[in-house]
């Protein structure tokens, strides 16, 4: 990807379109969908770093409820030609074709090195990197596998997404439970080790990019490489812009007027 002047690559992560309900999950994506509009402008590429939805299955031949106007601006976002890279993440990790097909979107299952504007980049979700989490990196086996993917996609979408649902909100309750200061700070934790380990393989890369980890923070890991955990878009509605100089934190605080 070349620099182009005035161009700014955008990362977004973890916006759990779908909780807590219908009408409250709708707000934000009217909000997402408003920021959408706002970087439209100035945007050379577009990275949404994983769970992008709270539960997401793609069926051969059916198609969640609702999210509609959300696909259909991130639809004429990619037809503006702006090209948009999915990461999957830990609740959107089948997502398989449909929005590669439908939206042209670039979709990665793991984490990628790459080069934007000069400087090189690790970028992932987060997920089951590092050290500890065995019992999550257990499920993503589980999950990943295509013989439970072909069962899963027996059930009746009715069923499968509502237990899609019921595991997710579990998770989340079971995070709040355990305090989600605590759970964000050794999520951060572990990812910043997972860095310093990558950092001695390939010193030259700059830039880690992750999500999963709800809480915007910035970690100095060696003098010159940083980790970037991106927040997300429920409490803090938070991104990243990268302009080919720096990577910063923005915050958008748009407010969506009533209907």
């Amino acid at each position: 990807m070349t620099k182009e002047n005035g161009k700014k690559i955008y990362f977004v992560s973890d916006c759990h379109f779908g909780v807590p309900n219908r009408e409250q999950s709708r707000k934000r994506e009217e909000r997402f969908i408003a920021w959408l509009d706002e970087i439209i402008t100035d945007a050379e590429a577009i990275y949404i770093m994983g769970d992008l939805f709270e539960f997401w299955f793609e069926y051969k031949t059916v198609i969640q409820k609702g999210y509609i106007r959300l696909l259909g601006k991130l639809a004429e976002v990619s037809d503006a030609g702006i090209p948009i890279y999915f990461f999957r993440g830990n609740h959107d990790v089948w997502a398989f074709d449909y929005l590669a097909d439908e939206l042209n979107f670039k979709i990665y299952p793991d984490t990628l090195i790459t080069t934007l504007k000069g400087h090189k980049f690790f970028l992932g979700h987060g997920d089951g990197l590092g050290h500890g989490d065995n019992g999550y990196k257990f499920l993503k086996k589980v999950f990943r596998n295509r013989l439970n993917q072909f069962l899963f996609r027996w059930l009746h979408p009715d069923i499968g997404t509502g237990m899609g649902l019921y595991w997710s909100n579990k998770s989340r309750v079971a995070n709040e439970n355990h305090g989600l200061e605590a759970v964000n700070q050794a999520g951060i934790d572990r990812i910043a080790g997972y860095c310093n380990e990558v950092l001695r393989k390939d010193p030259d890369i700059e830039y880690f990019i992750f999500g999963h980890v709800h809480r915007p923070e910035v970690i100095d890991l060696n003098g010159k490489a940083k980790y970037y955990s991106i927040g997300d878009w429920i409490n803090y509605y938070s991104y990243l812009v990268y302009d080919g100089e720096k990577v910063e934190h923005h915050y958008f605080k748009k407010e969506i007027a009533k209907t």
